[in-house]
């Protein structure tokens, strides 16, 4: 029988934790940029400018191949819960087996249905027909990440169940799908993937803009992206503090890693409001080493109050608590990297209000461009921070409170888990290496091999019979004429 902190558990945790670390590079873009390229493409029919067109096309073959390596290290995900946790697989599956079924059917095969128009449609459908596609992919995408965020939050909050003769039977589909942690734990998601996507753009951008390569035109996408920015990236910090003190409820353990706090009270009996700043956790995870430490600011964070209680570890027994150490700096990280973000988007829309915001004016500000290019990479280490934070918080259980790790991971030998491992290793690096690839490809070509709209979408002029035109493009439909072989 397996144990807890043995070699194979771990292994099984370790490449769990590389298979959804790498899989999570993909998919927050995917759903950020099926938003904002409906955005570009609505601002091209409402406006008919070219440079709106020309911009969605070259940023949707970014998209493609993001969706191309999300799709591939998804599959091998789905592969490891059922090589890795099939214990836990099997118990979850009254209720995981429905919300997978659920996101198949209302995301997948909803976003098949719309993908293809949306990649190949260009002069083939009406350019209100392609919109209508890029919609729908954007809200299949979105419906995704829903399913996903509820199945991952119920494993943070499992409501709406019991455990019954191995099984969690659920009770109440309501209480179980709107869990408490998926209440605030999907709009940090969901934010968190239009936060990326705009900072993507607006790396880009930067980099064209400090090449001195098609400048204005991507001048006239910083500016926009920068605004939005100035709106979403106070929305994120917002949303974040609103679930760690919902975290601080419903998951105390998690938030006292995140915090490295391990006594609610001081040794003179009164509330520890303590916030660390740095903090060095000792080998029996009893308590801190070394910390610095600002008074009343843990009360403030979490309750909002000079000397509101926030419970410590001690509260808990020593096998029912997390490792402390990746939570707590993560958790840093995330928040230092979300605050940063702001100051770059505030910086941005500064020079914007003085005027300072055409290509010219920006390459004279080329560390105001290097910090945003840098920008680019960072939402995604505050999601890898994040997604961090919320599995390792919730350890030593797989469910919390109802299942623990060492019961949920499949009975292999280490020799087997050590297989697997290099397997996925492997694969997931040559995903992201061809990915990286195909992304320095397109951005090394740019925009200028992209053709004008006109060669694609056909405009008469007045008085000419549109009979030239095929779901809005140039091609003409043309009629196979039967015919009779008379050898035969």
């Amino acid at each position: 029988m397996l144990l807890e902190n043995t070699m194979p558990v771990l292994l099984s945790r370790l490449d769990f934790a590389w298979i959804t670390s790498m899989h999570i590079l993909w998919t927050p873009m995917t759903i950020g940029m099926s938003w904002l390229l409906f955005a570009l493409e609505i601002a091209w029919l409402k406006t008919g400018d070219e440079r709106w067109y020309k911009l969605n096309r070259f940023f949707e073959k970014i998209f493609i191949i993001n969706f191309g390596a999300g799709v591939a290290t998804g599959v091998t995900m789905e592969m490891a819960f059922g090589i890795l946790y099939g214990p836990f697989s099997q118990a979850v599956g009254p209720f995981f087996g429905n919300i997978l079924g659920f996101e198949t059917i209302t995301a997948f095969m909803y976003e098949a249905g719309f993908i293809g128009l949306m990649v190949f449609g260009w002069g083939k459908v009406s350019k209100g027909m392609h919109a209508f596609a890029t919609f729908h992919v954007r809200l299949s995408s979105t419906l995704s990440a829903m399913w996903i965020l509820v199945a991952n939050s119920w494993m943070q909050s499992p409501n709406g169940v019991v455990l019954k003769n191995g099984l969690f039977q659920v009770t109440n589909w309501w209480n179980a799908i709107l869990n408490e942690n998926f209440t605030w734990g999907f709009p940090h998601m969901w934010v968190a993937t239009v936060e990326l996507a705009l900072f993507v753009f607006a790396a880009v951008s930067s980099w064209f803009i400090l090449k001195n390569r098609n400048a204005d035109l991507f001048t006239k996408l910083l500016k926009p992206t920068l605004l939005a920015l100035l709106i979403v990236a106070p929305i994120q910090i917002f949303i974040g503090d609103t679930l760690g003190r919902d975290v601080a409820m419903t998951q105390p353990t998690s938030l006292a890693a995140m915090e490295g706090h391990y006594h609610t009270y001081l040794p003179n009996g009164k509330v520890n409001t303590g916030w660390h700043l740095i903090a060095f956790p000792n080998a029996k995870n009893d308590g801190n080493s070394f910390a610095i430490t600002i008074p009343h600011v843990l009360s403030l964070l979490e309750t909002h109050t000079w000397n509101g209680k926030v419970t410590g570890m001690d509260s808990f027994p020593a096998k029912d608590r997390p490792d402390v150490w990746v939570p707590f700096y993560a958790f840093r990280a995330m928040v230092a990297i979300g605050f940063f973000l702001f100051f770059v988007a505030l910086w941005g829309n500064w020079l914007r209000l003085r005027g300072q915001f055409n290509a010219q004016a920006l390459r004279k500000h080329p560390w105001f461009l290097r910090s945003v290019v840098f920008s680019g990479f960072l939402p995604y280490l505050a999601i890898w921070c994040g997604w961090w934070t919320r599995e390792i918080g919730r350890q030593p259980w797989v469910v919390y409170n109802l299942m623990r790790t060492y019961q949920g991971v499949s009975h292999m030998s280490v020799g087997q888990e050590i297989f697997w491992f290099a397997g996925y290793i492997v694969f997931e690096l040559v995903v992201w290496s061809g990915a990286w690839y195909f992304f320095s490809r397109v951005i090394a070509k740019g925009v200028d091999d992209i053709a004008p709209s006109d060669t694609l979408f056909h405009h008469p002029d007045a008085g000419e019979a549109d009979t030239g035109r095929a779901g809005g493009g140039f091609a003409k439909p043309t009629f196979a004429k039967p015919t009779m072989d008379k050898s035969l």
